[in-house]
Order: C-alpha cells, then sequence, then structure tokens
C-alpha cells in the first residue's frame, strides 16, 4: 500500500473518529490540510457493496419473530431496519453495520461508505460534472470532496454499473418467466445486456475519472491512494448445483430461487463473467486495481446444494447458511430491494477480501470462498 503523505495530525483526533460516526457517511468535524487528518477507506457506488440486504443472516421460512435467528432486526417485541442500517434504513440506501467497508478490521482510522442501494453511474459523478442526487443526498463525488480534505485517503473502492445494466430488471423478468411463462430469459435479455454494456462501461471509467478528479483537486497525486473497482458476484448458482427441482414449486416457494437452470447457467457462466471482463478492462484502463467476485458466493448461493436453510433445528451458521438473500417476492420478511443481495454473512466476507486486498498494494485479483469456512476462508487469486 502507498505510504500515506502525512501522519502528525492524527492523535487523540484520529481515535475518536475511528470510533465515532465517521464509520459510516459523513463529513469529518474539523478540516485538515489533505492527507493530515485520519487515513481513510471510502466505499462509493451501489447497493452491493452499500451493504445492501445486510439484515439477514441466511433464510429461513419462518414469517414471525426472530424468524430462526436470521432477521437482525428483531428487537424481541417488533423489527427495527434501523438496527443494522441505521438511518440510511430510512432513505433506502441501506448502509448496513456489516458492509464491506465495515467488515475489512483495522484497515484505516476511519471507514467511510458512501455508497447506496440503487445507485447509478450519474449517482457517482461531481454534479458539476453531470452528477445527479440520489435519495435525498448529493453526488457521491461531491461527497469524497469533503472527506478528501479532511482525512488522509489511502483507498476508493469502487462498485458501480450494475443498476445501468438494469440488474433488479433482469432478475424480475427472469423470475416472471419461470413462474408466470413457463419461458427462458436468457435469450431476449442478452440482446439487452449488450445493447447497453459499452454505454455502461463509458460511464463507470467516467465514474473513476470523477473520483481521480476529486482527489487532485484536494492535492492528491495519483501516488497517493488508490482505487479498487469490484465486480459483481452472482447470487444464483448453476442449475447443477440447485438443491432443489427444476420443476414444481420448490424453487418458488420454498428457496426462493425461481429461475430455469438454462437461464441460471447462463447468469452464472455468461452475464456474470461477461461484466466482470469488462469491468477488468475498465479498471485497467483507468489505472486502478480489480477485484473480481465472480466466484466470491460459490456454493453460498441461493438455493445452493452446499448451503442450507436456516430452521428451528438448523440454526444460523456463516459456515452453513446461505450468504445471499432470496426472493421473498410478496415481502413477507422485509422489503423487496434486499432480494438477490449478499447478506450479512456474504458481507463479512467481502470485508475480508477488501482486507487482504489492502495488503496487494498493486496486481489485480479473485477473492473466492474455502469450502465450510466462515469469512475467515477468503483468499485471493492473482489474474495476472
Amino acid at each position: 500500500m502507498p505510504l500515506p503523505r502525512h501522519r502528525l495530525a492524527r492523535g487523540l483526533l484520529a481515535l475518536s473518529l475511528a470510533t465515532g460516526g465517521l464509520l459510516t457517511a459523513g463529513i469529518s468535524p474539523s478540516a485538515a490540510s489533505p492527507g493530515s487528518g485520519p487515513t481513510a477507506v471510502v466505499a462509493m457506488g451501489d447497493s452491493y457493496i452499500s451493504g445492501e440486504g445486510g439484515r439477514w443472516q441466511g433464510n429461513s421460512l419462518t414469517k414471525t419473530g426472530g424468524r430462526d435467528g436470521t432477521d437482525r432486526a428483531w428487537t424481541g417485541s417488533a423489527y427495527d431496519p434501523s438496527r443494522v442500517y441505521g438511518t440510511t434504513a430510512a432513505n433506502g440506501c441501506h448502509r448496513s453495520d456489516g458492509s464491506e467497508v465495515r467488515s475489512a478490521g483495522a484497515i484505516a482510522d476511519a471507514l467511510i461508505n458512501l455508497a447506496c442501494s440503487g445507485a447509478t453511474t450519474q449517482n457517482v459523478f461531481r454534479a458539476s460534472n453531470g452528477g445527479v442526487s440520489f435519495k435525498g443526498e448529493a453526488p457521491q463525488a461531491d461527497q469524497l470532496a469533503a472527506i478528501a480534505s479532511s482525512h488522509d485517503v489511502d483507498t476508493v473502492v469502487l462498485s458501480i454499473g450494475g443498476n445501468d445494466l438494469g440488474f433488479a430488471d433482469i432478475i424480475r423478468k427472469c423470475a416472471t418467466d419461470y413462474i408466470v411463462w413457463y419461458s427462458y430469459c436468457h435469450d431476449d435479455q442478452q440482446p439487452v445486456v449488450d445493447s447497453k454494456i459499452n454505454g455502461v462501461m463509458t460511464n463507470v471509467g467516467k465514474s473513476i475519472d470523477e473520483i481521480r478528479a476529486v482527489m487532485s483537486a484536494a492535492g492528491y497525486s495519483a501516488s497517493d491512494y488508490r482505487v479498487i473497482l469490484q465486480s459483481y458476484p452472482s447470487p444464483i448458482p448453476r442449475g447443477a448445483d440447485n438443491r432443489y427441482s427444476e420443476s414444481g414449486w420448490t424453487r418458488t416457494n420454498t428457496g426462493g430461487c425461481p429461475f430455469w437452470n438454462k437461464d441460471s447457467d447462463w447468469a452464472r457462466d455468461s452475464l456474470v463473467p461477461q461484466i466482470s471482463n469488462r469491468l477488468k478492462a475498465v479498471a485497467t484502463a483507468k489505472g486502478a486495481q480489480f477485484m473480481d467476485l465472480r466466484d466470491m458466493l460459490q456454493g453460498r448461493e441461493v438455493c445452493a446444494k452446499a448451503s442450507k436453510l436456516v430452521s428451528p433445528t438448523v440454526p444460523a451458521s456463516a459456515t452453513t447458511s446461505e450468504w445471499a438473500r432470496w426472493i421473498d417476492q410478496n415481502e413477507t420478511q422485509g422489503p423487496i430491494q434486499e432480494n438477490m443481495h449478499p447478506n450479512h454473512y456474504g458481507q463479512q466476507a467481502l470485508g475480508r477480501c477488501l482486507s487482504l486486498m489492502n495488503a496487494k498494494p498493486t496486481g489485480d485479483f479473485s477473492c473466492r470462498n474455502t469450502a465450510g469456512a466462515g469469512a475467515s476462508g477468503m483468499y485471493l487469486t492473482s489474474l495476472s
């Protein structure tokens, strides 16, 4: 990791910030010259890094109470999502307490989450360069400007592009084709992705340019910090790895994974790799590091044979439970926006990935899990 420029103005201020409100998005209570404040790692982008779905520890069919220990919003008498998402439970940004940057450990004095569920590349750009406010918050690059002037920002980690491509619409279409129309979605969704992907990747590149412009304006040189662009994991397994039969209603009513095998295989082996490969090319072109997450949930996906539903007799566990939120189409356990996102266990694993990347100042890596292990079993494989 590049050595920070200044370490003199930390003292008690750094300690207070590390344990205070700056663990989530916010502005420092005092300004400092660029790089002279506490070190910071900043997460930017969309729901896959904001912490969407972090309310859950595995999936359970029990709809009441603590849902067999899976619902972290359960108070013992009611549900309070702010226990997990803090103040962002209200605006829907859903920055969870176990989000990637919050689960990464002591990699900086301040771990700051600017990401927002549902964000697109336009919500990252500066307002002066086409950026758009989102859910009552300024564009993320403009928020970064305040942080860059009061902190020594070592790393900016970015997850963006999925909402530009219409991830939610693809999932909705594939689920509808399984439940209602008994038809495949991959044959009509692949052309949609192909028609959008060049423009989306251009805007992902612009997002990195916007981050660099902000950092330059705050007095940073390119060697003073790094940008890590990450890809997306597949929340559903290949058809052969699904523990429920393709026929009948168990995939829908029990597993929460209403997808045909061919559509599952397309998502896992075509769509996710296509997006990952294109994001890697953007990172290379923009001088950013790349963290490939395509295999991060392997065996821990919704309905994966290697994982189990939580029940009164099968407790929630990072070693046996699913690491992604299932499709709760009737919202019997929470808002639908949480569907198909890494849950609390998955986010802890992502945090471990970020921690491992933090120790790699150069190079591109894939982050994967170890079967039967929790977040501590995550490991990196070089992509070079």
